[in-house]
Order: C-alpha cells, then sequence, then structure tokens
C-alpha cells in the first residue's frame, strides 16, 4: 500500500516517526519534501523556520525555490491508495489541521482516495468540510491503515 503523509512541517519528528513505523510494516510511505531534508540530515528544523522568516512565508519560500509544493503532493496522492493526516496538536488547536492539509483532504476525496486522521476532527472554522469528506479516524492506531 502507499500512502501519503500530510501534515504541518513543524511536527517533523512525529512524521519521520510515524513514516518509519509504516515503512517497517512494509508500506510505501510519501512525506513533505522538507520533511524529508530533515530526515536525511540536508536540513535542520531551525533552519527551516530561519529560511521562512528570511523569505516572509512558508509559500514564498517555495515559490523562491521555484518548487510547486502543491502540484507535487497532488500527484503524489495521485499516485497512492491514500493519506494519513497527521493532526496533532498546533497553535492552541486540538488536532489542528492546516490550509495545506485541508486541500490536500480535498484532493484525497476528489481522487478517490482512503482518507484517515490520524485523531478526531477538530473543532475549527472549517470542521464541516472535513468532515464531509468522511475521513477514517485512527485514534493514533497506525494498524488500522488498510
Amino acid at each position: 500500500m502507499k500512502i501519503v503523509i500530510c501534515g504541518s512541517i513543524e511536527l517533523s519528528d512525529k512524521i519521520i516517526e510515524v513514516a518509519d513505523k509504516l515503512e517497517a510494516r512494509g508500506l510505501e510511505v510519501k512525506i513533505p519534501q522538507s520533511t524529508m531534508k530533515i530526515r536525511k540530515g540536508e536540513l535542520t528544523l531551525d533552519e527551516f523556520r530561519a529560511l521562512k522568516k528570511k523569505h516572509g512565508g512558508d509559500f514564498v519560500m517555495r515559490k523562491q525555490a521555484n518548487f510547486d509544493f502543491i502540484t507535487d503532493y497532488y500527484n503524489k496522492i495521485k499516485d497512492s491508495d491514500g493519506i494519513l493526516v497527521l493532526n496533532l496538536d498546533k497553535n492552541g488547536i486540538e488536532n489542528y489541521i492546516g490550509g495545506n492539509a485541508l486541500m490536500e483532504l480535498g484532493f484525497a476525496r476528489v481522487l478517490g482516495k482512503k482518507i484517515y486522521l490520524y485523531n478526531p476532527i477538530p473543532q475549527m472554522f472549517y470542521t464541516d468540510e472535513i468532515r464531509a469528506v468522511e475521513p477514517t479516524v485512527i485514534n493514533g492506531d497506525l494498524g488500522k491503515i488498510k
């Protein structure tokens, strides 16, 4: 099975931990490009934060690097069996799902992919949109990804 992990770069340590566990179970896992660089030791999270601050935001930094992360992630999702949104606490919101992950939920839904949430659906401005994609909440149990 091919699974794409979606989540904030700020959660890279947890994304890498989860990817390692899924790969140990024989799954093929795709993770964010910046998290992959952190995993390989090519970048630290602090360096990522400094670049983000220097370039006025994540989107600007990515565009300056001439790499379209939104299209890249769409293609990863298209070539997968499903996604796992690693929705952990962030910005004072329990089980946070950010803007990019929300788009990725939409991509997965339209492409007919399996959708897993690591934790329950958060209470946010767009909770109804998250519910609408009918995700499977695994409550941290990676064994439920099939």
